[in-house]
């Protein structure tokens, strides 16, 4: 999803290509923002919902262009079902934003729950030597 939106104090608008990524004279940057670690990263259903309240389409039609049903999407909007890199792909291609960026989501939402959830105490941290 490109949206475009006018900056204070700049002449020229930005647009806004991804969550991370931003184009302005015809500049690609890269957003980076230091993360809470404490904070869960949002699952892609969250995102998801948050976009489609911008649009003017029911969730069974979005569910009918990304060619899965209703109840698939409700699922992922309600963050019980992850975004599957097929999905992502669907996702990528209705928004114009790529599947990256839906999997990176997945990945960062899952990461911060395994390293909560899975017991690594006996397993030990290799060194390679260098």
């Amino acid at each position: 999803m490109i949206k475009t939106f006018k900056n204070k104090g700049l002449a020229t608008p930005t647009k806004l290509i991804s969550s991370n990524t931003t184009e302005r004279d015809g500049i690609t940057m890269a957003i980076t923002a230091k993360q809470n670690r404490n904070h869960c990263p949002p699952h892609p259903g969250e995102v998801i919902d948050d976009m489609l309240q911008d649009l003017d389409y029911s969730k069974s039609a979005i569910a009918k262009m990304l060619g899965i049903s209703r109840q698939q999407l409700h699922a992922i909007l309600a963050a019980r079902k992850p975004v599957s890199p097929e999905v992502a792909a669907r996702l990528g291609k209705l928004f114009g934003n790529g599947p990256g960026l839906w999997l990176r989501l997945q990945a960062a939402h899952d990461a911060w729950h395994a390293e909560r959830e899975v017991d690594v105490s006996a397993i030990p941290s290799l060194k390679i030597a260098g």
